[in-house]
């Protein structure tokens, strides 16, 4: 089939007018998933439709705690038979999972004698499953409704199963030994698992049944009760994960609106996005409720988890590109990213980590693996982008918040992470941050691509390290000029100047090594011997986020970013179709990350591209309407965009996913042409742009620096107006 996208700066040629589609929210709701996810901290469900949890031994689904699947199986049933699904979703805010089931015909009536009684009708039982997660605990209330005329007796079964398999084990990393799972311990309220490490650290995991049942087995507990026409009986579920103390217990309906509080106190402070299209309305609140649940807290404030159940662990490039992508709506989050990553960077020299001092977090992780080195990752340091980044964000952070005191505090840490740029990310003296493997285990690849075959030359030969991305100079370009202006701000002038005058060299520089005429775009990388690989990628997207790229490269980079060959109608792939490698359904040559695209849309809107930049919003928005609960997966195949035909998803992809559930709110700064300016108390809106079925949007409480406005933007035609509603005289807001 032609895919539809030949020219890609044409109207959607599919999405029907709001009032032809009834309710998007309902319509979220409706779509079927495989599973549902739940997390707290460093508790996380991945749970089946039905409530139930049935992990493999290379299946994700289970429950973790601190790197560990702690219990594999979790499965209900009425007198030993499966009930049947009428509804399962997880409420908008991310809190519970709210599941509706019923019965098949399984039962005679309690006074009838055995065996001949009339079968009980399929659906006169409704059984309500309600789990969250808190402090390591999983809880659950089971409210089971007799609809029937006549009284029955219910014999409940919950099939239990502790396996104790490391993540990295259910991702299917083979290990040569394991610790011992001990025999069951029962109890009278339920059993308790319990697994000796081979890292000396025992686990348990304790299941408590209320009221307690009438029996304990080694994979089962049952508890029976007769139940009356009309009545509702309740069964109450506690699964503590136990890693050293565990946590205090609290009823479900206390845990319920301890849950509530967090989840609420995240968005504190932050700004609130209002719209008259339930669409955008319904992806804005999924969006933001999938960075609270993923944004634990620390000792530093809030810092998001990469992303559900691979991933959920604290890793540096992704903290900090969600921050960079929430910044002007939620500083907050910033702050946290920049305080922990800055008490995480690296102050020495190890191979075995790829750490040297300066170097600014890849990822850290718990769980046994980790802890015996099985696995190089319990602080890994191996990403080439993660420092420049950090200093970058600092940059911003200032700008938008006007923050002094706080970057004042960062300091010694961006200095630390500029002397690394210069001295360990630059050994040849060339000017470019290039990367080169230490830890024999650790990884290839270490920029965002970081798949082993994601850096080659046209003709598909790999890439020889020590590699320049050229992403990776921008984002060094922007942490120059962030740090600049940070300097100036405490009153390192010297400094100042310094750092801005090797920003200039650096984008001279690149612009001479990187541009390819003759494939209109800048090369993806250098390799050891400085030889281009001339390969037509997303990542010069991200050359125009930090504004690296010259302005009379943006034409052909437009032009390069939204062909067919690039842009799917959905998202920007990460190489093009033309390209040698492309193949749509690999993790990094050819599939679709909306936060790339996100970045690649912002960088055009930085530079006054905001037409080019709708265009592909508008791919974003469509790609999460066919997608569960409006949530944009950490990537999807690279497929073209069909007529009447939904995208084709990545089987393995993470969902929800830290920066892919960030994309959209730096989508909407992207085609808002949005920037504050909190040192100047300044709000700039350029070439401002909407959605054709987006006609107005309320930005209410945005933070600039110490104040808060509300604005409304109106579309008018082709021309949006910006309107203060709630303004102090002091702040400025320019539209243009």
């Amino acid at each position: 089939m032609q895919p539809v996208w030949q020219d890609p700066l044409i109207p959607e040629p599919d999405l029907e007018p709001e009032a032809e589609r009834g309710s998007d929210l309902a319509a979220a709701e409706a779509v079927h998933t495989d599973h549902h996810v739940l997390m707290d901290g460093d508790t996380l469900g991945v749970i089946d439709p039905q409530g139930n949890l049935r992990g493999t031994a290379d299946d994700e689904h289970g429950l973790y705690h601190l790197g560990t699947r702690h219990l594999h199986k979790l499965v209900l049933s009425i007198a030993h038979q499966p009930l049947s699904l009428l509804s399962s979703r997880v409420t908008l805010n991310n809190i519970q999972l709210s599941v509706d089931l019923m019965n098949d015909d399984l039962l005679g009536p309690a006074e009838a004698p055995a065996g001949r009684g009339p079968a009980l009708p399929k659906g006169t039982f409704h059984v309500r499953r309600s789990i969250l997660l808190l402090r390591g605990v999983w809880h659950e209330q089971i409210d089971i409704t007799n609809y029937g005329l006549q009284s029955y007796d219910i014999p409940l079964t919950l099939e239990l199963g502790g396996d104790f398999r490391d993540i990295f084990e259910v991702r299917g990393l083979a290990r040569n030994a394991r610790g011992e799972c001990k025999p069951q311990l029962r109890e009278e309220s339920g059993p308790v698992y319990e697994y000796l490490g081979l890292d000396g650290v025992t686990r348990q995991t304790r299941v408590v049944l209320d009221p307690p049942p009438q029996y304990v087995d080694t994979g089962a507990l049952s508890l029976a009760f007769r139940i009356g026409p009309g009545e509702t009986k309740r069964v109450r579920l506690t699964i503590t994960c136990v890693n050293g103390e565990p946590a205090k217990p609290v009823r479900f309906e206390q845990a319920r609106r301890e849950a509530r509080l967090g989840s609420s106190a995240l968005s504190k402070g932050g700004a609130q996005i209002r719209c008259s299209s339930e669409t955008y309305s319904v992806w804005f609140a999924r969006s933001r409720a999938d960075l609270n649940m993923m944004c634990v807290r620390t000792e530093d404030g809030p810092f998001p988890y990469a992303g559900v159940p691979w991933f959920s662990a604290p890793f540096g490039r992704d903290a900090l590109i969600t921050a960079l992508s929430t910044l002007w709506m939620a500083p907050n989050i910033a702050r946290g990213v920049l305080a922990h990553l800055a008490r995480l960077q690296s102050t020495e020299t190890n191979a075995a980590m790829d750490a040297e001092p300066g170097k600014i977090l890849h990822e850290s992780r718990h769980g046994e693996m980790c802890a015996l080195g099985e696995v190089p990752f319990a602080r890994y340091y191996g990403s080439v982008d993660s420092t420049p980044l950090f200093v970058m964000l600092a940059g911003r952070y200032l700008h938008v918040t006007g923050d002094v005191q706080f970057v004042q505090r960062l300091l010694p840490n961006v200095q630390a992470a500029l002397r690394w740029i210069d001295e360990f990310g630059d050994r040849d003296g060339d000017g470019f941050l290039e990367y080169h493997r230490q830890a024999a285990d650790g990884l290839v690849q270490q920029g965002w691509k970081d798949s082993s075959d994601s850096v080659f030359h046209a003709d598909g030969t790999g890439a020889i390290s020590p590699i320049a991305l050229c992403e990776v100079q921008g984002y060094v370009y922007a942490a120059r000029r962030g740090a600049a202006e940070i300097f100036d701000a405490v009153g390192h002038h010297d400094a100042a100047s310094l750092e801005r005058a090797r920003a200039e060299k650096l984008r001279a520089a690149f612009d001479a090594s990187f541009w390819c005429e003759d494939i209109g775009t800048y090369a993806l990388a250098l390799d050891r011997d400085k030889r281009a690989c001339r390969v037509r990628t997303s990542n010069p997207g991200h050359c125009l986020l930090t504004d690296i790229a010259l302005p009379e490269r943006v034409p052909a980079l437009r032009q390069q970013l939204t062909a067919p060959d690039m842009f799917t109608g959905w998202g920007i792939r990460t190489l093009s179709s033309l390209e040698k490698r492309y193949n749509p359904m690999s993790y990094h040559n050819g599939s679709v990350w909306p936060h790339d695209t996100a970045m690649a849309a912002a960088g055009l809107a930085r530079y006054g591209e905001c037409d080019a930049a709708l265009v592909i919003v508008n791919g974003l928005l469509a790609l999460s309407r066919h997608v569960p609960l409006y949530r944009l997966p950490e990537l999807l195949c690279g497929f073209p965009r069909a007529r009447g035909e939904g995208p084709t998803l990545y089987p393995v992809a993470c969902s929800p996913q830290a920066w892919a559930a960030a994309a959209p709110f730096l989508a909407l700064q992207a085609v808002l042409g949005l920037d504050v300016d909190a040192r100047r108390s300044r709000v700039t809106f350029r070439n401002p742009v909407l959605p054709e079925t987006l006609r107005q949007v309320v930005l209410c409480e945005l933070p600039v620096g110490k104040h808060r406005v509300d604005l409304e933007l109106v579309k008018n035609g082709d021309s949006v107006s910006v309107n203060p509603l709630r303004c102090p005289n002091d702040v400025e807001v320019l539209a243009s």
